[in-house]
């Protein structure tokens, strides 16, 4: 599990297939209320408290982004304490460790994976081109290459494949697109992969 602070207000968390399976969560359970997840939950919060001193006291709105071959991703935004609320309540709110959230969930069917190597992601273009119909979008974010690719209508072997190559020669990427778009560098707009591999042989 990995967390980072986004601004003062906002976390994001990152959860691999392990942490969940460790937790005998599913992935579809992320969707269900069910005591496993408030567990979770409540585990992120105390991390994100130990870790960055982040306090969930409060409002909270936590979107949850299911990432194909990476895991998920989880962003917490905290929002503003009602001032008019009386002490007592705000007393009994803490002792029961009720979060009051607003919950939306994206799935998602892209493949992100960083490169922190230029070589590294030119090896990987060249394996992995023969796989794709369409070559992906190609970034630049906090000092890492990040490809991010839509597996259109692609075989579960060539699917497979393209993970294990993936995850030898880089790792997986917990940053959204919407993260990318406005905090990223786009590099290659469109079919990255065999723009890559044309212009470097």
């Amino acid at each position: 599990m990995k967390i980072e602070r986004l601004s003062q207000d906002k976390i994001r968390i990152f959860l691999t297939f392990d942490d969940l399976t460790e937790r005998g969560i599913q992935k579809d359970d992320m969707w269900r209320e069910i005591p496993k997840v408030h567990e979770l939950f409540s585990e992120m919060m105390d991390q994100a408290y130990s870790e960055l001193g982040f306090d969930p006291s409060g409002p909270l709105a936590v979107e949850v982004f299911a990432l194909p071959a990476q895991g998920m991703v989880v962003i917490v935004t905290r929002g503003k304490l009602d001032l008019y609320a009386s002490s007592d309540a705000y007393d009994d709110h803490e002792a029961e460790e009720v979060y009051e959230m607003e919950v939306t969930l994206e799935q998602s069917d892209l493949i992100s994976y960083a490169f922190r190597d230029f070589e590294d992601l030119l090896r990987v273009s060249k394996v992995i081109n023969p796989l794709l119909m369409e070559g992906g979008t190609l970034y630049s974010y906090k000092g890492k290459y990040i490809l991010q690719l839509e597996p259109v209508d692609l075989e579960e072997n060539k699917y497979q494949a393209l993970i294990a190559v993936l995850s030898e020669f880089g790792e997986a990427s917990s940053v959204t697109l919407a993260v990318l778009e406005e905090y990223g560098k786009t590099i290659i707009a469109d079919d990255a992969v065999k723009v890559l591999c044309r212009h470097f042989k």
